[in-house]
């Protein structure tokens, strides 16, 4: 992540160091700084985007899209020949295996949270909550999905997209909520928060994987028609996206389902 920081900064950054006052036309200067406006967006937007692959992971979720296209790195052979291996048998220990903890980890909301919640600094009702303590509540109702904590993170991402509908993460919020209830194996719930998305913030940039995981969540309460609807909307409202992709590949495999 601090790659791509470093890259996309560094370019204005080093444009605006070279220059010295009134060796830049106005027009010129006025176009850097659109320029570093644009980027800094971009690279909000892919800090957005690393926060809900690293989510996908972490819930058990697959992220739409076609896999990865890293390729593995294997290391280049050699000329040293390679050691002879032995085989040893090992008889197996008459012995049951070890006991595993299924015990799950309670994340309790970090101290800064609770002193917010006491502090005037939150938003009254009808007041914009402080997008500083809405990061915080953000922050943890992810941290507590990707530590095992799925329902108290559900409950957390939602009393944050509740109390401050109008951050620049309540859409993100609501999505997550969705991922989280997917988990745990509520697709109804599910397929209702990511329509809440959808008809909330139809400018987000979940929107389209809110989508995506709402034709899935129809697949998985065998409402195949319906699943359709929702990838055919995709395929014809966002055409040469890899949602669309996506989506094409789905319709395909829905083919001859009742």
């Amino acid at each position: 992540m601090a790659v791509i920081r470093t890259f996309l900064l560094i370019g204005p950054i080093a444009l605006f160091a070279c220059a010295t006052p009134g060796a830049v036309p106005r027009v010129e200067l006025t176009e850097l700084k659109a320029e570093l406006r644009a980027l800094r967006e971009e690279n909000a937007r892919l800090e957005k985007r690393l926060d809900r692959v690293e989510l996908h992971a972490s819930v058990g979720v697959r992220p739409p899209g076609p896999p990865s296209s890293l390729a593995l790195k294997l290391p280049e052979p050699t000329s040293e020949a390679m050691p002879s291996l032995t085989v040893v048998k090992l008889k197996p220990r008459q012995q049951a295996a070890p006991k595993l903890s299924t015990g799950v980890q309670i994340v309790e909301p970090a101290p800064e949270i609770l002193e917010a919640l006491k502090s005037p600094a939150a938003a009254e009702p009808g007041e914009d909550l402080d997008p500083d303590i809405g990061d915080a509540f953000f922050e943890q109702g992810v941290a507590a999905l990707k530590t095992g904590n799925v329902a108290g993170g559900i409950l957390e991402l939602q009393k944050f997209a509740a109390d401050a509908p109008r951050h620049p993460r309540a859409d993100n919020a609501i999505y997550f909520t969705g991922l989280g209830l997917m988990g745990l194996d509520d697709f109804e719930g599910a397929a209702k928060a990511f329509e809440d998305v959808v008809a909330r913030y139809p400018a987000g940039d979940a929107v389209l994987e809110s989508l995506l995981k709402l034709g899935e969540c129809r697949v998985r309460l065998n409402k195949t028609a319906d699943a359709r609807v929702v990838y055919q909307k995709i395929v014809s409202s966002y055409p040469g996206t890899t949602a669309a992709t996506a989506a094409k590949a789905r319709l395909s495999s829905l083919t001859g389902s009742p």
